[in-house]
């Protein structure tokens, strides 16, 4: 049964300052609160709405001025363990489309699996319509675990990233290191749903046509860097060993014959770390192994806005163990972090955007008591 979410509309700021490091003081607006597990949001163009998925199957649209409203027409989502609604976004052409992408959780053959839908939001009638399966991720499995997922949008292509199902054979074997499965991987397609003929395993016997990259282990959060267009994502690790990857063409990222966690139970190495020559692409960052180190990422942006002038170029990566808002910088080919934004709050970091009209940050976080934020320039 789906959720209702909890309307609310609150003014509450909270003055909170970061480190010295980040070069900047801000403030913490509350905008919602009483959320049901929300998961992903995205801005709508030319307008302060933001459209929002809870876990348990809502779609909900809020802005400024009428605060929050449940849209109604979501699929019928399996929420079960991790999965349910998971990730929405705004087609590139949406000024003119009014289409929204969404990936979601659903019943197959074999259990269950993550799909690729859009619809068009009617914002007179409060509705998603013309809802439409675009993929299907194939197989389906019998397992309520890690089933990702992100989506972007790239130079007219339409690119999503799963998880592996939560498969426990360490081995080659792997679920991730299957290319007739698309579990554990990224997939690229056209706007409209179908396999471009230019991707890297188009033709290949037993291989998923839609797979642009693999060895993936649990995709929280993607993003395209608004330079140099190459696409970022962030994935769990096992027990620490949490990266940061840049996406490759044909790219395997190793999981998990290449790893830096270790078992979550005895803390004991099932893979050496990736190394040079190894044929499989090393992360940009990870997080050292071992539980006290898992940081697993959801959500992530680069700054790209006016409000916090010291902060543009920078990474944002949620943070849902250890309750923080990371603030990175590109340093040397790799990342190091320069404040830990809303440390201290008690929040699990869902997912962040950056606001393209006023250039504030956005952050959801997560549980049954989840909230719509913004942190906004202190003067």
């Amino acid at each position: 049964m789906k959720t209702t979410p909890f309307l609310a509309y609150s003014a509450v700021t909270l003055a909170l300052s970061i480190p010295s490091a980040a070069q900047a003081d801000y403030s913490v607006e509350t905008l919602l609160e009483g959320l049901d597990r929300p998961w992903g949001m995205a801005f709508l163009p030319d307008h302060h709405d933001v459209i929002m998925t809870l876990r348990g199957g809502d779609v909900a649209l809020w802005d400024p001025e009428n605060g929050l409203r449940q849209i109604s027409g979501a699929p019928d989502v399996q929420a079960r363990g991790q999965g349910g609604l998971l990730d929405i976004a705004a087609a590139p052409d949406f000024s003119d489309s009014q289409m929204v992408y969404m990936t979601w959780v659903g019943a197959v053959d074999g259990g269950s699996t993550t799909k690729v839908s859009r619809a068009r939001l009617d914002r007179d009638a409060g509705a998603l319509v013309d809802v439409e399966d675009l993929h299907v991720v194939q197989p389906g499995i019998d397992s309520g675990a890690h089933f990702g997922s992100r989506i972007v949008f790239h130079d007219g292509f339409l690119y999503a990233g799963f998880g592996d199902r939560g498969s426990k054979d360490f081995s080659e074997a792997h679920i991730s290191q299957d290319l007739s499965s698309e579990n554990g991987a990224v997939i690229r397609l056209t706007m409209d749903g179908d396999i471009p003929e230019d991707n890297p395993f188009v033709g290949q016997d037993g291989a998923a046509g839609a797979i642009w990259s693999y060895g993936h282990r649990n995709i929280q959060a993607m993003t395209v860097h608004p330079a140099t267009g190459d696409i970022w994502l962030a994935e769990h690790g096992e027990a620490g060993g949490d990266e940061v990857n840049i996406v490759e063409r044909a790219g395997n990222f190793g999981w998990p014959l290449a790893s830096h966690g270790v078992t979550y139970r005895g803390g004991q190495e099932f893979a050496p770390p990736h190394q040079p020559g190894d044929g499989f692409v090393a992360p940009v960052h990870h997080w050292p192994a071992g539980r006290e180190n898992h940081n697993p990422p959801s959500g992530m942006v680069f700054y790209d806005g006016a409000a916090f002038p010291d902060w543009e170029g920078q990474l944002l990566i949620g943070n849902l163990f250890h309750r923080y808002l990371g603030l990175w910088q590109p340093e040397d080919g790799g990342l190091v972090e320069s404040a830990r934004l809303l440390d201290g709050q008690d929040w699990r970091i869902r997912d962040v955007a950056v606001g393209p009209q006023d250039g504030f940050i956005y952050v959801l976080t997560d549980g049954d008591d989840g909230r719509l934020v913004r942190l906004v320039p202190s003067q």
